[in-house]
């Protein structure tokens, strides 16, 4: 065995046949940012053989203080390819696969499908609810984290574990990003460090098993808490699910919730306008599917639920992003 991992597979949890797991391991990493540029370096090195990364942005400078996977030079420049090189050098035993790319509902089951371990490291709460939605129908483990200010969690949802749904079957009514609310790198650094040892003891089978576990960090208190949530129940009824905007109907009512300041032309020429408070005085018609738009999806989850309490039925989502 190569000099490069005697110092973990040393270990009585690793020794050769955990390092022969890992070498033959394919992980999905969907993000290159914050988190992922601080899970990837450990993923990497610690000779995980196959990892894929996706992201569609490119570096800016506001990104430095939290993503060192990048420098100066590389400003402009698409990130899953320059992470992809940076993970190249610190070790070729490793192969990457980096594509510029954004995960929709529709591209997500070809993604998904070649892992043995998904990771969001997305900054996008619709993507982790379409990623979760995908995992637990192909019985693939998922490693979400999130991460505001000084406070994140992460945890291991899906395969064979409950998904995220059951654990947030509602999405919060406003949340922060980075732009708006801050961050301090080094917290995101704690919560992608942390989707790197949850990923590494999922692959490894370590136990206690990590499926079914949430860990809580408040960095402004030096406080860690978790739980267990292996025995929450899926949730029940209709649900709300995202679509890409490919599956958009000709027959479908479109309803693009964000202002016209906000986005002057809607990419639907038969949407509708309207704010999520106006939604509940307008009458819909019968029996067609009901397309909700919003730039985060937030605002359509909010719009969802008061037509499900209509007893509206046929409604679907679409996070249109920046």
């Amino acid at each position: 065995m190569s000099d490069r991992y005697a110092r973990q597979s040393v270990l009585a949890q690793v020794g050769a046949t955990g390092q022969a797991r890992l070498a033959a391991a394919r992980v999905l990493v969907v993000g290159a940012g914050g988190l992922g540029c601080a899970l990837l370096p450990y993923l990497c090195a610690a000779g995980v053989g196959y990892l894929t990364v996706l992201d569609p942005d490119r570096i800016e400078e506001s990104n430095l203080h939290r993503q060192p996977l990048y420098r100066m030079k590389d400003l402009g420049e698409p990130k899953a390819p320059v992470a992809a090189a940076s993970l190249a050098a610190l070790n070729p035993q490793v192969t990457v696969e980096a594509a510029v790319e954004r995960v929709t509902p529709a591209n997500v089951p070809r993604w998904c499908a070649a892992a043995d371990v998904v990771i969001d490291a997305a900054d996008s709460l619709a993507l982790t609810y379409i990623l979760s939605d995908e995992c637990r129908g192909q019985g693939k483990p998922l490693v979400s984290a999130s991460v505001i200010g000084l406070a994140g969690y992460a945890g291991v949802f899906c395969g064979g574990a409950p998904s995220y749904r059951a654990v947030f079957p509602e999405m919060p009514g406003g949340v922060g990003s980075c732009a708006e609310t801050g961050v301090l790198g080094s917290a995101v650094g704690v919560l992608g460090t942390l989707q790197a040892h949850l990923t590494l003891a999922q692959l490894l089978g370590l136990s206690p098993p990590v499926l079914g576990r949430l860990v809580s960090v408040d960095l402004a208190t030096l406080r860690f808490g978790g739980f267990s949530f292996a025995a929450a129940d899926e949730p029940s009824g209709p649900q709300l699910r995202f679509i890409a905007a490919t599956e958009v109907r000709p027959n479908d009512v479109v309803i693009d919730l964000r202002s016209r300041d906000e986005a002057p032309v809607s990419p639907f020429a038969q949407a509708l306008r309207f704010s999520v408070e106006e939604l509940p005085g307008q009458a819909l018609p019968p029996g067609a599917r009901v397309v909700l738009c919003c730039r985060s999806g937030i605002r359509a989850w909010r719009a969802g639920r008061s037509l499900l309490a209509r007893r509206v039925g046929d409604v679907a989502l679409l996070a249109l992003g920046e």
